[in-house]
């Protein structure tokens, strides 16, 4: 939660300085982040940390935004409805944050010029001059689109192909942004397919939950034109994240009963679709088959204050907080009445055991996108397309309260919900065995 609050103090502070823009929506759901005619709905930033930037106080804040815009304004210019940057100054960054959403830019550089896309201000989607042979060793001649921040052999930091024009041309550039997970095409060419975008700033976090675009200048000129944007509703990227890599799992809930569920099934029922957990009920309703290693998707829906759990690899009697290999909160963070709690009970936490990363869950009433993979004593939580928990539980030896975890090496066990009497509602359920 606290990188999050940190970058909207930063977005917050350019916004109260700067002109704002709204541009018309068009049919198809894109609205232009370029009005063709001056950089209204834009400001300057260099290459900056916009966790520093949120630290610092108020009034030295304001100062380097105001020098920033000043700087931006000497070298960014528009030509014949061209967004122009002569190579050098801070970059332009919308005043605008955006969290899910697809990306349209065209672009047209110089030879010897490197430039890049920052998303959610950072970087960077990167642009190259592919015949430079100096920057061959950085990976130049690989081709423009690549995530190039992220880590040395990490998905996407290195394009799929190179599918840059000649000098002289236009490129073209779609990105798609859901959550960190991230997908480029270069002209009409995928080089980017859905890879997570590492955090730069801060490596051992997630990618911001929101952020601004931002065009880097670095050497050269290059134009801008036609930048457009689309962001997109829960339904449209919790959609595009279930249809990714949906090959090989098996649902586990036919939308209309509890048939292949045993427990606690008096205390669930089905509503819409979904199987919801009866206000002021609660126990453990879970999969009649067992699973050892598996990847498990699930769409969950909270309402204020709503708890429960995923169990994962649960016995069917006890609690699988403890007598699983673990409980998977599933909570509102943003309760009041959660304030408190142990950072290891927090949404995505393996309970009591290892603590996930918060400010990623949608707003309460709206439904979000888990996956959780479960190989070996090793449990990955990826929400709304951002990892917020990644860990080994044969690795924990600290525990809550100092309570025992007897469950957490079981090998394999049912799967299921931990209900704790709030109306909190799961659908889209399915299971890869790995």
């Amino acid at each position: 939660m606290k990188l999050s609050r940190l970058v909207c103090a930063a977005a917050i502070a350019a916004i109260a300085l700067l002109p704002s823009v709204t541009p018309a929506e068009s049919p198809d759901g894109f609205q232009p982040i370029f009005n063709g005619q001056n950089l209204d709905g834009w400001h300057g930033r260099p290459h900056f940390s916009p966790i520093k930037l949120a630290e610092l106080p108020e009034q030295e804040r304001a100062d380097k935004l105001a020098e920033w815009q000043a700087d931006a304004e000497k070298h960014w210019s528009v030509e014949n409805g061209e967004l122009v940057n002569d190579g050098h100054g801070a970059y332009l960054v919308t005043d605008k944050d955006y969290r899910d959403y697809e990306l349209h830019l065209e672009y047209k550089t110089v030879p010897r010029a490197d430039s890049g896309i920052y998303l959610k201000a950072t970087p960077q989607v990167q642009i190259w001059d592919t015949t430079e042979e100096a920057k061959f060793k950085l990976g130049a001649d690989k081709g423009s689109g690549g995530l190039w921040n992220n880590s040395a052999g990490a998905p996407g930091k290195d394009p799929l192909v190179c599918a840059d024009k000649p000098f002289g041309e236009w490129n073209s550039v779609r990105v798609l942004q859901i959550g960190a997970r991230t997908s480029v095409w270069l002209n009409d060419q995928l080089v980017v397919d859905h890879a997570i975008m590492e955090n730069y700033w801060d490596r051992q976090s997630p990618l911001f939950v929101s952020g601004p675009i931002e065009l880097q200048t670095h050497g050269g000129e290059i134009r801008w034109r036609n930048l457009k944007i689309k962001e997109l509703s829960t339904e449209e990227a919790n959609g595009t994240l279930a249809a990714k890599g949906a090959d090989g799992f098996e649902s586990i809930f036919n939308g209309s009963d509890l048939t292949g569920w045993v427990g606690a099934t008096d205390n669930y029922e089905v509503v819409d679709g979904a199987i919801a957990c009866k206000k002021g009920k609660g126990g453990n309703l879970l999969t009649e088959k067992e699973y050892a290693n598996f990847v498990a998707r699930l769409e969950f829906r909270l309402p204020p204050g709503g708890n429960n759990g995923l169990a994962i690899r649960s016995p069917l009697k006890g609690n699988p907080a403890y007598e699983a290999m673990c409980e998977l909160q599933v909570l509102d963070n943003t309760a009041e009445k959660y304030a408190g709690l142990d950072k290891r009970q927090y949404h995505g936490s393996a309970y009591g055991m290892a603590a996930a990363a918060r400010g990623f869950l949608r707003p309460v009433g709206e439904w979000n996108f888990q996956e959780v993979t479960v190989d070996g004593s090793s449990i990955t939580v990826e929400l709304n397309g951002n990892v917020i928990l990644k860990t080994d539980l044969s690795e924990i030896t600290e525990y809550m309260a100092d309570s025992a975890h007897p469950g957490k090496d079981r090998p394999k066990g049912h799967f299921g919900f931990a209900g704790h009497g709030d109306a909190v509602q799961f659908r889209a359920l399915s299971i890869r065995e790995l």
